[in-house]
């Protein structure tokens, strides 16, 4: 097991952004900037022997962070928080103290709002080799930061097998009562080509799925997916029965005990011999199929576009704050935030 610590020469608000590189004993690779805590590149062999990247993002950090990139943001491979997905009209109430965030995504907060951990340089505080290669990263969010409550502190590890798991466990605590909805972005693809990834195979295990409104922002009913084109539960292409305009944006239901680390889901490409396993302690999964991604100038110059991707988000459920009868989403300082996820992969 290795890990790298890569400079990249960059400052932002007087941090250094570092680049991580974890590698483990079969050559596999996973880097991470501790801007964001994205994840650049995840590198393993597919089935045929060859080196395959799997995730979309960029050669270099400048483009992460460029006006061109920003101006049609997709949060590619980047933590999410305070608080994943859409809150309603941008708006929460605890303990009767009412907080207007930002209202990034038409009338809703979206992802945390304007300047969410997406964007913030975080702390490298332990590197680790043995029994895995790991790093954990620190950041503490500030009462008022985007306007939630509270000071809270956060730190995420990533941890990369020898089985080609690369595990994310967060951490969080705060000294005052305040929403918490932590995912992390990722967008993959396992075709050797970089086809579109209507014909990847999905299987989720959800009988339920969030309705959501015009703006996507859930509404707090369930809705079976028994009958419908979001029934992946025995497996099928993604392009099947799908709304060929807008594929999917919709946050799953999962049929599992709260809590339990269990399979979320399992996508396949068959020309790689890629699998990609998704396990979460999170109740709810959000499978996103790129719809409005379009970025220039991607890896080896390569343009992305809608459906070049799919998202499979661990989270809370979304806008929770404002549904009594979910799960809630809010810590209190004699809580601890808690949560993993593993992505792993595979080959068929």
């Amino acid at each position: 097991m290795i890990v790298k610590q890569i400079k990249t020469g960059h400052f932002i608000e007087e941090k250094e952004v570092i680049e991580i590189e974890l590698i483990n004993d079969s050559g596999s690779r996973v880097k991470i900037y501790n801007y964001g805590t994205i994840i650049s590149q995840f590198i393993i062999k597919n089935a045929k022997g060859e080196e395959q990247d799997i995730v979309l993002g960029f050669d270099s950090f400048e483009q992460y962070i460029s006006k061109e990139y920003l101006s049609n943001y997709p949060y590619f491979g980047a933590i999410i928080g305070r608080y994943a997905n859409r809150i309603k009209d941008g708006k929460i109430k605890i303990d009767e103290t009412e907080y207007q965030l930002a209202q990034n995504n038409g009338p809703d907060c979206l992802h945390g709002g304007v300047n969410g951990f997406d964007k913030k340089v975080w702390d490298i505080i332990d590197v680790t080799e043995e029994p895995n290669a790991s790093v954990t990263f620190q950041y503490f969010s500030l009462d008022g930061e985007e306007n939630f409550p509270g000071d809270l502190a956060i730190q995420l590890r990533f941890e990369l097998t020898n089985s080609n798991e690369l595990i994310l466990t967060y951490h969080a605590d705060t000294d005052e009562s305040t929403p918490i909805n932590l995912t992390h972005h990722s967008y993959f693809n396992l075709s050797t080509t970089g086809d579109k990834i209507m014909n990847h195979i999905h299987q989720m295990n959800a009988s339920n799925y969030l309705e959501q409104d015009i703006n996507s922002v859930v509404t707090g009913k369930l809705l079976p997916v028994e009958g419908t084109h979001h029934d992946f539960r025995k497996g099928k292409k993604i392009g099947e029965g799908w709304d060929e305009n807008s594929g999917y944006d919709q946050s799953y239901v999962l049929d599992k005990e709260y809590g339990d680390l269990t399979l979320v889901s399992k996508t396949v490409e068959t020309n790689s011999g890629l699998s990609l396993l998704v396990y979460s302690t999170e109740p709810v999964a959000h499978l996103y199929t790129a719809k409005y991604l379009g970025v220039k100038n991607g890896k080896g110059g390569r343009d992305y576009s809608e459906f070049d991707a799919f998202c499979v988000e661990t989270q809370h459920h979304p806008n929770a704050v404002n549904i009594p009868h979910f799960p809630t989403t809010i810590l209190s300082p004699d809580e601890v935030y808690t949560q993993t996820t593993i992505y792993k992969v595979i080959t068929n």
